[in-house]
């Protein structure tokens, strides 16, 4: 049963607005809403939302904050993301676990804004959709799969950077093969979990505001029935339990870290590796937490009452929690001098060969400098005998 619930929760996770009015029947499903004659006579099923509903569909909020937000997530994930994912794969000489885990986070998160486009038009058009059923499915689908894909992601590498501090020395080949098992599991079940989306019809036409909304209001009766329970299993499978987990992790390595400082430089660079910690953790709970508190919130509502009111905090929080995709760049991977020397050479276009040959060059040259030195050291101490 609880299998069942993870599987239908990750795939349902998704805040949505309860539909009002009376019982109808359309293809052998009980929809709760209104049938209401179209403009040219039809006779299609259309439905009518709350005053709160309308609100928050017709608001400043919807049309024009969580755009602003949006586009400004794709113009920065895009390209960082992207970049990164270059160098991960066509750079990185070692494919040791940590960049195997960063490779696949920024692959999830490239793959979440990608969609944002068609997110954004929709928002700037009066959440209005106009790209038909089969595409707003695929966009709900990627939209969540990708964003739960990047916190499972994450825990990895949470928990692979603590065993890296524990066990410096352990044996890099077998740990690489168990993180690409690791993440190929995590991508099918990403994968799984998403499929039921499309079994849903996510864009319904609401009558009277004259839009036709994609995920945003979904019938009541595909909401009342053991939802809570299911979002419940999936905020506690993909998101509560990982960030335990992280925390955790994270928790460890800082007392580690404070363990190990023996003198004043040493002392240094483990208080600069300690904040850099704080600063993951502090922005993997500001972007995640709040949103999957209040999906549990609102759908603990929509259960008791069929009433969802908390809606429009909800979706303003999984909009903000879109933001890791653009800060996951610079906090996992532009902190490292390696990764940032492998940009500044990929924007110059020097090869991988041209760089090592630079590198031995530039040995040799400290090598015979340091030689000379030594070298004159000696000559001068002998002539002074």
């Amino acid at each position: 049963m609880w299998a069942r619930w993870l599987l239908w929760g990750a795939a349902l996770a998704v805040g949505v607005l309860a539909v009002t009015g009376s019982n109808v029947t359309k293809k052998g499903r009980s929809f709760v809403g209104q049938k209401v004659e179209t403009s040219n006579g039809s006779g299609n099923y259309v439905y009518t939302v709350d005053k709160f509903a309308a609100d928050v569909l017709t608001s400043k909020v919807t049309t024009v904050f969580l755009p602003i937000i949006y586009i400004f997530v794709f113009v920065i994930g895009l390209p960082s993301n992207a970049i990164a994912l270059w160098v991960f794969f066509f750079r990185a000489k070692k494919k040791h676990p940590a960049v195997i885990y960063m490779a696949n986070l920024a692959f999830a998160d490239l793959m979440f804004v990608i969609w944002f486009p068609l997110k954004i038009s929709y928002h700037l058009n009066g959440n209005n959709w106009i790209y038909g059923e089969a595409l707003c499915k695929v966009l709900v689908g990627f939209f969540y799969g990708n964003m739960y894909c990047s916190i499972l992601f994450m825990t990895c590498l949470s928990v692979q950077r603590y065993w890296v501090i524990v066990d410096p020395i352990s044996q890099t080949r077998r740990k690489s093969r168990i993180a690409f098992g690791v993440s190929i599991t995590i991508w099918i079940l990403i994968i799984l979990s998403t499929i039921p989306l499309y079994r849903f019809d996510q864009t319904v036409y609401i009558y009277g505001l004259n839009i036709t909304t994609c995920h945003d209001v979904l019938p009541l009766s595909t909401l009342a029935f053991d939802m809570f329970n299911y979002f419940l299993s999936m905020a506690i499978g993909v998101f509560f339990f990982p960030a335990i987990l992280t925390a955790l992790a994270y928790a460890l390595m800082i007392k580690t870290l404070n363990e190990s400082i023996t003198d004043e430089q040493t002392g240094k660079k483990r208080k600069r590796a300690i904040r850099l910690i704080i600063t993951v953790l502090f922005m993997y709970l500001l972007c995640f937490l709040p949103s999957n508190i209040l999906l549990i919130v609102h759908y603990g509502f929509i259960k008791e009452g069929g009433v969802g009111n908390v809606y429009a905090f909800y979706i303003i929080a999984l909009c903000l929690s879109s933001m890791n995709s653009c800060i996951d760049p610079f906090i996992y991977y532009y902190v490292s001098k390696d990764f940032r020397e492998n940009v500044k050479n990929t924007f110059k276009c020097r090869s991988v060969r041209t760089v090592e040959r630079m590198r031995i060059s530039f040995s040799s040259m400290k090598y015979s400098q340091k030689n000379r030195t030594y070298t004159s050291r000696s000559n001068t101490q002998t002539s002074s005998c």
